[in-house]
Formats: C-alpha cells, structure tokens, sequence
C-alpha cells in the first residue's frame, strides 16, 4: 500500500548532478561539493544524500535516513487526514403544494443531517402553472426554515433559479 502522496525525492545514485551544496544529518552547512564527494560523506555516516531542492542552482542535498523521513512524512499526512471533517451537502426536496404531515416528516429528516454535521439543500421544482406562483413556493420554503427551531440557519435564502426554488441550510453554531 505505496502512498503516492509524498512526492518521490531523488537518493543516493540516483543524483546526476556534478556539484551540490550539502547540509549535514545535524543541518550543518557543509558547502558545495561534488556529488562523489557527498555520496562518501553519507556512506561514511551510514546515512542516505538526499536531494530536497531541485531547481536551486547548484542543487541542496541533504544528508538523512531516508527511510525514517518518508515514515515521518506519511505519518503526520495521515494525522491531517484524520483531523480534517469532511462535510456533505444532502437534498431535501419539498412541493409547492407539501401537507403539514409531510413537512413535518422531511424537517425530521432535516434536523438529524444538521446533528451530524451536515449541510441541507432545500429544493423545490415547480411544474406547469406552478412556475406563475413562485411566491407560494418562496412562502413554503420560509416556512420551512421557521421550523428549523434554532437547530440550524438559512446560509443561502430562497432563490428561484428557472424552474427550481433552492435553499441551503446549515447547521447552527453551538454557544
């Protein structure tokens, strides 16, 4: 399982420069030398010459267990992927003609996609002669957030995009 994440450094022979400016394993400053003359360095010392800067003329190489830096870099990726909270935008859909029952229903389900952590859009399609009472649709939707409770908040308000009214919600910031 290779994670591809890390950019790959070139190492040791791989290094086809002719001079490099070379920080020691403790990040003393070594000066520029010739890529033998660092490669003996690091063989001396047991150790890997790595290349961490490329495009700098002449290029910065480092001498470094390798292995134990690509362990480090993997491990502090995967702690920034475990703390990032991902979150998603689930759809509710409602009509313009929705009964109390009904609405309570998808409010339900509103409220327990805002306790996760989630975002909620709110949509409604008007059909035929539907789209001439766009102010009825824009009223449910108002209705909609009032029953929110304080549970969340309209992000965006009701908008009329052609044949949809959309609305995104949010959940409320805890005090």
């Amino acid at each position: 399982m290779e994670d591809t994440t890390i950019k790959e450094l070139q190492i040791n022979e791989q290094i086809r420069d002719k001079q490099v400016r070379l920080i020691g394993a403790e990040g003393e400053q070594i000066g520029i030398v010739s890529v033998q003359e660092a490669q003996r360095i690091a063989d001396e010392e047991g150790l890997d010459l790595v290349k961490i800067s490329p495009q700098a003329v002449p290029p910065v190489c480092k001498i470094m267990n390798y292995s134990k830096y690509r362990y480090e870099q993997n491990k502090k990726e995967k702690e920034i992927k475990k703390n990032q909270k991902v979150i998603k935008i689930k759809e509710i859909g409602l009509s313009m003609t929705i009964d109390i029952g009904d609405l309570n229903t998808k409010m339900k389900l509103t409220k327990g996609f805002l306790a996760e952590g989630n975002k909620v859009k709110v949509n409604i399609r008007m059909r035929g002669r539907q789209q001439a009472y766009v102010h009825q649709g824009v009223e449910v939707m108002n209705k909609f957030a009032d029953m929110l409770d304080g549970e969340g908040k309209v992000e965006k308000a009701p908008n009329v995009e052609g044949r949809n009214i959309s609305m995104i919600i949010v959940p409320a910031t805890k005090k």
